[in-house]
């Protein structure tokens, strides 16, 4: 269950937020913005970005900071894990239960206070795998 929100919910925070949650590929502010836009054409990318920050904050949805990449966000605010391809960079769920065991184990061997923890497998999605493959075997 999302946590309960603190932040006035605008028509433009509203539509940003459905627009996220009713994709799975967590996309950038600018690919949310063209999504937005389809319902919102006068929306401006600055109040996309300012409004995707302030419900980040706010903890209704995540922004991903992934090895590096542009930001991307997810409207899924449960614990899990990512995978994220090298070559293209597309970002998806890894659809396994999260390891409570990470926390506890470095619990043990630190002083920090731990929250939570973020996991991300990086590899090739199956298209540039694919493709990688088909180059492999004509050279």
């Amino acid at each position: 269950m999302p946590p309960r929100s603190r932040l006035r919910m605008t028509r433009q925070r509203q539509v940003i937020l459905e627009e996220l949650r009713k994709t799975r590929s967590h996309p950038s502010a600018d690919e949310l913005y063209e999504m937005v836009r389809q319902r919102l054409p006068h929306i401006s990318l600055g109040t996309v970005y300012r409004n995707l920050d302030l419900l980040a904050r706010d903890g209704l949805i995540r922004k991903l900071e992934l090895g590096g990449t542009q930001k991307r966000f997810d409207g899924d605010t449960s614990g899990h894990y990512h995978k994220r391809c090298l070559k293209c960079g597309r970002i998806e769920d890894a659809q396994v239960e999260t390891i409570a065991a990470i926390e506890d184990a470095v619990k043990e061997v630190t002083d920090y206070e731990i929250i939570e923890h973020r996991l991300e497998f990086i590899g090739l999605c199956p298209q540039c795998a694919g493709k990688r493959r088909k180059l492999d075997r004509h050279q």
